[in-house]
């Protein structure tokens, strides 16, 4: 199972945010009309295949679906993730 990590949402930046020691994973959103666009996400190399994008992305969904926001995908992370977790293309729109 991959290590729980805490994220935070950097509403100033917009991005949700995974701190550990020095090093910070992001996923960069923007919000169009009643959607949020989940733009791109950003790992660093030592955490990459451990969870932490997905943590982002299901952060990301969690709190669309809280927000009453519908999703906007355009991170290639995030069409892969979508794939493994068909039941998250009920939140997701087209422009």
């Amino acid at each position: 199972m991959p290590p729980a990590y805490p994220v935070t949402n950097n509403e100033q930046l917009m991005h949700f945010e995974i701190h550990t020691d020095a090093e910070r994973a992001f996923m960069e959103y923007r919000f169009h009309d009643n959607s949020i666009a989940l733009m791109h996400t950003e790992v660093p190399e030592r955490f990459v295949g451990k969870g932490a994008a997905s943590a982002l992305a299901k952060f990301a969904f969690d709190y669309a679906k809280a927000h009453h926001k519908n999703v906007l995908v355009y991170c290639p992370f995030v069409q892969t993730y979508v794939k493994r977790h068909p039941e998250l293309n009920a939140q997701i729109v087209t422009e």
